[in-house]
């Protein structure tokens, strides 16, 4: 049997379990009973659960996730609520018998805390916007810095130091990308990746997209939910910081919205030169790998596709505003300047 080039976590559904059964499974292991909501999800089932008490996130992972992973997850949101209590994350509910995983056949069980808020995805992107972004996540990640667990360091094709891995996925590309994409990834293998592999490593969130993040819009620069740590994974420190940059992008002027980011993060997690000097590159390289994960997925799954595809214009916008890396580099350079908090 030919091993898929995704991995099994990219290519099979998510779960499709019953809203009786799960709410059997939630009266039995957590005591509560309500009305279910289903919520989008790459590759897991995930509803809100509205109750007499309150509202909670029930997620159900995707069978094909191994049980060390969905451990490494749990214990991170538990340790990001100790070292960071202030951040916005999901806390973790324990089941009637204590544990916060709960094993089915159908994949593993938590219930989360739910977090109100409408999307940054949902609001006009400003510089204020983009600051509490930079800024959450440099708190976030440097939380993360103490946290270890022996299931970080597993292979996610999302994770951008593994954009090479993209090259069995590229034939689902619009064929107006394929050679642009083809001669990235030639540079990254060549040039980016023997860079990246000297900076600093740790546990990332690597997801910090504006569907993951939530704000009151009446106070959009205050976040009030940071979600989804699904693709965590031990990874450099400076790919987090792209991720949430290559969401940020205007097109007429690629670093206006860069700076306040890159500058918030600075100051609440110094950054060193060698990491922004390979940020432009590591911004394209999600790019790419949003692209074309999202090309090869839509491919397979067209019922879904209208959430695997959610944010492929922007990223597309976004790689053809960067055409000079070297000039946003250059641009981006006295950030260093700034004093961190």
């Amino acid at each position: 049997m030919t091993q898929d080039p995704a991995g099994s976590l990219l290519t099979l559904p998510p779960p499709r379990l019953s809203a009786q059964a799960l709410s059997a499974l939630t009266e039995t292991h957590w005591g509560l009973t309500g009305t279910f909501h289903p919520l989008t999800s790459e590759r897991d089932q995930n509803h809100r659960l509205d109750t007499t008490t309150g509202q909670f996130t029930l997620k159900l992972a995707n069978p094909a996730e191994p049980a060390a992973l969905t451990d490494f997850q749990t214990d991170a949101l538990l340790h990001s609520a100790r070292a960071a209590p202030d951040l916005p994350t999901p806390r973790v509910i324990p089941a009637r018998n204590g544990r916060s995983i709960i094993a089915t056949p159908d994949g593993a069980l938590r219930l989360l805390s739910w977090l109100p808020g409408t999307p940054l995805a949902h609001l006009p992107r400003t510089p204020a916007l983009a600051a509490s972004i930079g800024t959450a996540l440099g708190r976030l990640d440097a939380a993360l810095a103490s946290f270890h667990h022996p299931a970080s360091d597993h292979h996610l094709l999302w994770d951008i130091q593994n954009a090479a891995d993209l090259a069995p996925l590229t034939p689902a590309l619009p064929e107006d990308l394929k050679p642009r994409i083809a001669s990235f990834l030639t540079r990254f293998t060549t040039h980016t990746a023997p860079a990246l592999a000297n900076l600093p490593r740790q546990v990332i969130h690597g997801d910090f997209n504006p569907h993951n993040l939530l704000t009151d819009p009446g106070q959009p620069g205050t976040l009030t939910g940071i979600l989804d740590f699904g693709d965590m994974v031990l990874s450099h420190r400076i790919c987090d910081l792209a991720v949430a940059a290559s969401y940020l992008i205007e097109p007429a002027d690629p670093a206006s919205l860069l700076i306040p980011l890159t500058r918030a993060y600075h100051r609440a997690n110094p950054l060193t030169e060698e990491e922004l000097r390979l940020l432009p590159d590591l911004i394209i390289a999600r790019l790419v790998t949003t692209l074309t994960i999202s090309a090869w997925r839509a491919a397979r799954y067209p019922e879904n596709a209208p959430y695997i595809l959610r944010n492929a214009p922007t990223s597309r916008a976004g790689l053809d505003a960067l055409t000079d890396p070297a000039a946003l580099t250059d641009t981006l350079l006295p950030i260093l300047e700034s004093q961190p908090t």
